[in-house]
């Protein structure tokens, strides 16, 4: 029975990694080892990259917006892209699986060269991803690293998992090579697991903490409200926004041809399209930057219909009929409706002027807008940094929001706002015992917004305020010393089951080597057995 499961697993991972289902020729038994290291490769490199995805998606929505510019053209391009590296990856892994199955089996291998082909092209999907990453949007790089930090515990378990499952393989290379070969061999397999065992070392997450140790609970800040349950920058958005509890109102701030403030976050070429109906409207007209229409044209404008067309964030399905027909009447509000908004339900407002080329005379008409519209100064977090001195004379009473820790300290500021990815997490803490305000930005999965509230961050900027304000504690966490027992036990017991795996590779071996000469390793394996 047995050596029909063996024969059955031979055939067809025979079939799928040769395109083959007879027995290789001496000759192309030379490349055997050659041929498995490339298909490892490719699955440590089609994981990386699915790895990277992972990473890179809670800013999924800037890279479809990037896109969007160049194309012109709404597609969810990353949910497009992790689609086709998760296929790519399970591809590679499957293939590396079956050629295990082949070296267990005494089987030489040959990949064919459909599959060759096949890896070529993924090389040169991933590079070209990674390249785009690089170029249009390397601030993502530290974001890999952000998960790498929160997840290594975990990784080195699984590491040490493999190490102990793929050691059989090395064990059996290693008694079959000859003297320098076996150093070769035994010298990388250990350096490999020394680094793999001792590196939680160098870990140092900061979910590893006591459970009575972790702080409070980041704020939700609505980024341009609630922009998965509703039109970004829209008046039904921030209403949404409230009933997560956020604790200000997040925007950007333009003003059109007539000075009048208004909410728009893209700017440049082509700055309507990607939220308003402006192409049906001014059918064959390219507004490049907001000075080129004015506000009673801007009205004109829906800034709902798009939202539901697009679905940017796939959430339409959640919201009732009530909420999609709301959401179809939605126009580009002014700064002041919002204030007023704001006051009404005693909000904090923090904004961006986009037009940084005309900052400082929109900064003065900005200033005026919010002072007639009576909103409480306290309520107002000041962002822009250009004429923040004339500020401060006009509104003594905004709060001075600054945008990196260099500001911060040459103003004694107290309040800091910064993209999670350019901060490190050891200095959010340091700031918290210093009273500093820390608000990181833009905070949209679970795993990232779980490292962040160990970390201490004071508040988050975030589009998912619907699901971050339901969890009650971080995925994780996990006292250091647990941690340490857990990691000691685990490398340990890995240890003495790859030490009992080589003696055994090596009586299997011997054994074998005292029974009939065949030249197929597979017959002499399967007449051993039942």
């Amino acid at each position: 029975m047995l050596s029909q499961v063996c024969l059955c697993c031979l055939f067809f991972s025979r079939g799928f990694y040769s395109c083959r289902w007879t027995e290789s020729s001496s000759q192309r038994r030379k490349c055997r080892w050659l041929s498995l290291l490339v298909v490892t490769l490719m699955s440590l490199l089609s994981l990386c990259w699915l790895y990277i995805c992972f990473a890179i998606s809670n800013d999924q929505q800037n890279v479809n917006e990037v896109i969007f510019r160049t194309l012109k053209t709404w597609v969810n391009y990353f949910l497009v892209v992790v689609i086709i590296s998760a296929v790519v990856a399970s591809y590679c892994i499957l293939l590396l699986l079956f050629a295990l199955i082949q070296v267990a089996l005494a089987e030489q291998l040959h990949l064919h060269w459909l599959h060759k082909i096949i890896f070529c092209f993924c090389v040169i999907f991933i590079t070209a991803l990674a390249s785009g990453v690089s170029i249009k949007g390397r601030e993502e790089w530290p974001t890999v690293l952000t998960l790498l930090q929160a997840t290594a515990p975990f990784l080195q378990f699984g590491a040490v998992g493999a190490l102990t499952l793929l050691s059989p393989f090395v064990f059996h290379r290693f008694h079959l090579a000859k003297t320098r070969s076996k150093m070769v061999i035994a010298g990388m397999f250990l350096v490999v697991s020394a680094a793999i065992f001792l590196c939680p070392l160098l870990i140092h997450s900061p979910c590893l903490i006591e459970v009575q140790e972790l702080p409070e609970k980041p704020k939700l800040i609505g980024h341009r409200g609630a922009p998965m349950l509703a039109p970004e920058n829209t008046i039904m958005s921030f209403n949404r926004s409230l009933k997560c509890g956020v604790i200000a109102f997040e925007t950007d701030v333009q003003l059109s041809r007539n000075r009048k403030p208004f909410l728009m976050h893209d700017h440049g070429p082509d700055f309507l399209l990607r939220t308003t109906n402006v192409k049906d409207k001014f059918n064959g007209s390219s507004f490049n930057k907001s000075t080129d229409l004015t506000f009673k044209q801007l009205q004109t404008l829906n800034a709902g219909e798009q939202f539901l067309k697009n679905d940017p964030y796939s959430t339409v399905s959640l919201l009732s009929e009530e909420e999609k027909e709301t959401a179809r009447t939605q126009t580009i509000p002014t700064l002041k409706k919002l204030l007023e908004f704001a006051t009404q339900h005693n909000t904090s407002v923090i904004f961006d002027l986009k037009n940084k080329e005309t900052e400082e005379i929109d900064t003065n008409d900005t200033v005026k807008t919010t002072l007639k519209s009576g909103i409480p100064q306290s309520l107002i977090l000041w962002l822009p940094s250009k004429e923040r001195e004339v500020v401060k004379k006009q509104a003594p009473d905004f709060i001075q929001v600054y945008e990196n820790e260099t500001d911060l300290e040459k103003n004694n500021g107290s309040h800091l706002n910064v993209k999670y990815s350019e901060i490190k997490i050891k200095n959010i803490s340091d700031l918290r015992k210093r009273n500093i305000t820390v608000n990181l930005y833009v905070v949209n999965e679970r795993w990232l917004f779980s490292m962040l509230w160990c970390a201490g961050a004071s508040s988050v900027t975030t589009n998912a305020c619907h699901l971050l304000k339901e969890m009650e504690r971080p995925d994780w966490v996990m006292p250091r010393s647990t941690y340490l027992i857990t990691w000691i036990l685990v490398d340990i017991s890995s240890a003495l089951v790859m030490m009992a795996l080589f003696h055994w590779t090596k009586h299997s071996l011997c054994h074998n080597a005292d029974g009939p000469s065949n030249d197929n390793e597979l017959e002499v394996f399967l007449t051993r057995l039942p």
